[in-house]
């Protein structure tokens, strides 16, 4: 199984980001074919009480590479993927998980 995991960097304006990310983002990425189970979470604390390193986390799973390259190869990811642009003013980091 693999797990897709974006992070959202701090947003120059957070409400804007949270407006955009639940009526506009979110609605393309449910649009995407396969895709079968998905976490959101935004970002309240760390353990340690310093300022958290991202302000949200999306986190979504396959259930192997071909399942992964099938989904994210249609054009309903592409428009998803695109949109970051839209709204991530404090960037996105993706990264590829095996879960074990």
């Amino acid at each position: 199984m693999l797990k897709m995991t974006v992070l959202y960097g701090a947003p120059t304006d957070p409400s804007a980001f949270e407006q955009y990310y639940a009526s506009t983002h979110m609605p393309l990425v449910k649009k995407i074919p396969g895709l079968g189970r998905f976490e959101q979470a935004k970002v309240v604390g760390t353990p340690d009480g310093s300022a958290p390193a991202f302000y949200r986390v999306f986190e979504f799973w396959f259930d192997d590479q071909d399942h992964m390259n099938r989904a994210m190869g249609t054009p309903e990811a592409r428009a998803a993927v695109d949109d970051l642009r839209n709204f991530a003013t404090g960037g996105a980091t993706v990264l590829v998980s095996q879960v074990d």
